[in-house]
């Protein structure tokens, strides 16, 4: 690939493993060394000052020097980005919480958050004159990718669980992506897609496993920084399947460490929530069990929580090591709950995985492990609309 002058300031891609450069100027997947996820890697040295970002638009392209596209021709958006972090005002009041808020990542175009990681991967792709895509999904990275695909004009591929609820699926086709259906998670998916990989070129997009979706998810790291002006929380609750915005949310917090503008002794305890039906990380977290190669989930009515064997997890329980953090699980029934009180407290119709962040916190307040008086943020990954035929 010809280099060019840009606006990035991507230096190399990095093995997580063994900490091998690889050129960033090369389309890549998982490291050819040890086999585990490539990391961008940025130049420091180049300034750029916080406050350049004043007079641009609102949209997670704002960071462009910390992300990995060369060539801003070959960005492909639909304005996915800064969205806002709301105050649960209401619920705050009831339950005694001096601090309570929400970044509300339904706001994003296909309504979820993974609208981020997939607008930084597609336009990737389109900057590698890619042809054709393919992603395992629970859902909404599925219509994503779709979207995104459809906009570059680059064909798609999506594998998903039979189970997965119908809207999902609709988003799809209308965009104009190959549906195929497995049954199973999304673990099984990810099979299929390795299966379809040796008859046919694709560029697969699965989570971890190419390097640009968690550059894309990151800059909610970025924002949550910005929107509070500069001051991270005491604590942020995180939905967390295959990890993507976990990691990509801390990697942000060190780059803005190096870029001198936030504070490295006032990072945010990071805490993970999992569904109880499928839990990989919290088992590994507690002990139960060595990693989650073993571990077999079942179904959750949070279907981007329902992934057993994260590509990515002992980077998630890094994050959770560095950070202080804890990992918890919470029931389907426990989420729906959540989702109600949420929508009749605030007016607010989240997804269950957003609703679970709420219901951990409950729990995490109960037995003393997060204060009533500490700055307490809750990400909502989606819209609950999507959920609405397995919720009512």
């Amino acid at each position: 690939m010809k280099v060019i002058a840009s606006q990035s300031h991507i230096s190399y891609l990095q093995c997580h493993a063994c900490k091998k450069a690889y050129s960033p100027t090369e389309i890549a997947s998982i490291s050819t060394c040890c086999g585990r996820p490539l990391i961008a890697r940025y130049e420091f040295n180049d300034y750029f000052p916080k406050n350049a970002l004043v007079s641009r638009p609102a949209t997670m392209w704002r960071y462009a020097e910390m992300l990995p596209l060369l060539d801003i021709k070959n960005r492909v958006s639909l304005g996915e980005g800064f969205t806002p972090i709301l105050k649960l005002q209401k619920l705050a009041t009831k339950y005694s919480y001096r601090n309570l808020s929400m970044k509300d990542e339904s706001y994003n175009p296909t309504g979820s958050f993974k609208a981020r990681g997939l607008s930084m991967a597609i336009s990737k792709a389109k900057e590698f004159g890619v042809q054709s895509c393919i992603i395992p999904t629970a859902g909404n990275a599925g219509g994503a990718m779709a979207a995104y695909c459809a906009s570059a004009g680059i064909e798609a591929t999506v594998v998903m669980p039979t189970h997965t609820p119908k809207i999902f699926k609709d988003e799809c086709e209308l965009f104009g992506a190959k549906l195929i259906l497995v049954n199973g998670l999304i673990s099984d998916c990810g099979k299929k897609v390795a299966e379809m990989k040796k008859s046919g070129s694709y560029f697969d997009v699965s989570t971890i496993k190419e390097p640009y979706r968690i550059e894309g998810k990151k800059t909610m790291g970025y924002e949550i920084a910005e929107q509070l002006n500069w001051q991270l929380p005491d604590v942020i609750i995180y939905p967390a399947g295959g990890g993507t915005g976990l990691i990509g949310i801390w990697k942000a917090f060190q780059e803005m460490i190096e870029l001198g503008w936030i504070d490295a002794k006032k990072l945010p305890r990071m805490i993970v929530v999992q569904a109880e039906n499928c839990c990989p990380v919290v088992d590994t977290w507690n002990k139960k069990q060595p990693n989650c190669l073993q571990y077999v989930g079942k179904p959750s009515i949070a279907n981007g929580l329902a992934v057993p064997n994260p590509f990515a997890e002992n980077m998630m329980i890094e994050v959770l090591r560095d950070s202080g953090g804890i990992a918890i699980s919470v029931s389907d029934q426990e989420m729906i709950m959540g989702v109600k009180e949420i929508a009749k407290a605030e007016g607010l119709l989240i997804s269950p995985e957003g609703a679970a962040t709420w219901i951990a916190l409950q729990k995490l307040h109960e037995v003393g492990i997060i204060s009533e008086s500490e700055e307490i943020l809750l990400l909502n990954t989606g819209s609950g609309y999507k959920y609405l035929e397995n919720i009512v």
